[in-house]
């Protein structure tokens, strides 16, 4: 039986989030990505709670012209900046269940840049 890439995705997912649990001190940056936009999230499993997020509907940046991957690039550095502000130095990093290339790894690469620990 063939799996969709919906059902091959929520499985590697599920296989991730069995590892990748976030605290308050040492959240879990989220990744969503959807066809156009990508969206990122600071959870804090123990408590259920998100902390900050950051999307490329952002208003600085979807006012940017550009490729969806340099939009994801934009939305790692500003999520840098501002996880940075809030106090939070050091995260682990939940790529969703998508691979780690192309907008996924942008986003990765320029929070690294931005000043994030993984």
């Amino acid at each position: 039986m063939a799996l969709t890439k919906l059902e091959r995705r929520e499985r590697i997912r599920k296989r991730i989030r069995k590892v990748v649990s976030g605290t308050n001190e040492v959240p879990r940056l989220s990744v969503f990505r959807s066809n156009t936009q990508i969206s990122l999230q600071f959870v804090d499993d123990v408590a259920g709670k998100t902390l900050l997020s950051v999307s490329s509907l952002n208003k600085d940046i979807a006012s940017v012209a550009g490729t969806k991957t340099e939009k994801a690039a934009l939305v790692g550095k500003l999520a840098a900046e501002k996880a940075l502000a809030a106090g939070i130095n050091v995260v682990k990093f939940d790529r969703g269940g998508y691979l780690y290339h192309g907008r996924v790894k942008a986003v990765a690469e320029a929070a690294r840049e931005g000043g994030l620990k993984f």
